[in-house]
């Protein structure tokens, strides 16, 4: 199965978030946004006895809200 790659974030966005920058933010989280929906999968059984995955949408609120968090509080640029 071939892997999605995608490109990185460029710094340029990656600093306008840490100061907060709504644009850039929505730009991490849309990056971002698959491999959230990918942690948050949950597995469900129906009527039946079926077993479902779907995405747990508090869960994937959550992961949302503290990856921004993270960004706009603690995010550190090193130097190269």
């Amino acid at each position: 199965m071939a892997r999605n790659i995608r490109e990185p974030i460029p710094l340029p966005v990656i600093l306008a978030a840490s100061e907060g920058d709504e644009r850039a933010l929505n730009a991490v989280l849309n990056h971002y946004k698959g491999y959230i929906r990918f942690l948050a999968m949950r597995p469900m059984k129906d009527e039946y006895g079926n077993e479902h995955l779907y995405v747990d949408e508090d869960m994937r609120l959550r992961l949302e809200a503290k990856l921004l968090y993270s960004i706009v509080t603690g995010f550190k640029v090193l130097p190269v």
